[in-house]
């Protein structure tokens, strides 16, 4: 089981690299819509590569991130039933839906894309839209950002193996108490009772 966790936490570092450089892409996002707008309205220049490059900055954020949001433990959970269950029988839950429903499904996707992707490629396929970009780098997104959820998900699928049989805490407790808004409630919250004349 050793070396199966030396890999889950090299997929673990991976998809932390990964998702905090992808953050980055957020920013260039916001910088090139606002030149964009600027340029348009100042000076009424504008190109169709710049909207492009916007769309393709959210694709690669929303893909490459999503093996980074389920390290983090941030997808979407609805656990009204599955919640009543001891922690152990949860995890066997998880288990499944990792091998089942998961890991089938990111094979799947990134088997059906793949040829979508070399095909753009090899033909060099370009947006129809006036002065738009090459389109073979926003399709190669979809089976790159698979891949890493489909890592991810052989990582946690190995965490929750440990998990139950004693060899690791539980894999799936966010690595954070507060999520971001309820620790900026608690930083504005202290900052006003630090000001002179606050309410107690």
């Amino acid at each position: 089981m050793s070396p199966l966790l030396q890999l889950s936490r090299a997929i673990d570092r991976l998809n932390e690299w990964v998702g905090r450089w992808v953050a980055w892409f957020v920013l260039a996002a916001v910088l090139i819509s606002a030149v964009n707008a600027i340029m348009r309205k100042a000076f009424s220049l504008t190109s169709n590569a710049f909207l492009e490059i916007q769309w393709y900055l959210f694709a690669a954020v929303f893909l490459l991130a999503a093996g980074y949001t389920l390290l983090r433990q941030e997808h979407v959970r609805i656990d009204v039933v599955l919640g009543r269950f001891q922690r152990h029988t949860q995890v066997k839950v998880e288990i499944f839906g990792l091998l089942v429903f998961l890991l089938p499904f990111v094979a799947v996707v990134v088997y059906l894309v793949w040829p979508l992707v070399t095909k753009a490629w090899v033909s060099g396929e370009v947006s129809s839209n006036a002065g738009g970009l090459i389109r073979w780098p926003v399709y190669a997104l979809v089976p790159a950002g698979f891949a890493l959820l489909g890592l991810q998900g052989v990582s946690e699928l190995i965490k929750r193996i440990a998990f139950l049989r004693g060899l690791i805490d539980d894999p799936g407790r966010k690595p954070q108490d507060k999520t971001a808004e309820e620790e900026l409630a608690a930083a504005i919250r202290a900052q006003a009772a630090a000001q002179p004349g606050s309410r107690p």
